[in-house]
């Protein structure tokens, strides 16, 4: 199986309604919703307090997708994301 093959099919177990969210965050820099931000920045109770019951389920998912196929300097920590937003790399 392909690289890219393996990519699509993880990017297919976010949630649609996230999916776009986060692509908007990875290739434009556009700021995410409360609930991405939090997951972004490595913050678990925020990710929950934020999560509606689509994602409460998906999260695996979701971090799996982040963790595997995006920049490791778009998330992590607060500070990472902030400087994203920015167009800046940590």
């Amino acid at each position: 199986m392909r690289t890219a093959g393996v990519a699509q099919e993880a990017f297919e177990k976010v949630p649609s309604h996230m999916r776009e969210a986060l692509r908007l965050y990875v290739d434009e820099h556009i700021e995410p919703g409360s609930f991405l931000r939090a997951v972004l920045e490595n913050d678990l109770s925020r990710s929950f307090a934020h999560a509606d019951t689509i994602n409460r389920f998906a999260l695996f998912d979701i971090v799996s997708y982040i963790y595997n196929w995006i920049p490791s300097s778009c998330w992590g920590s607060r500070e990472k994301v902030q400087q994203w937003l920015k167009g800046e790399k940590p």
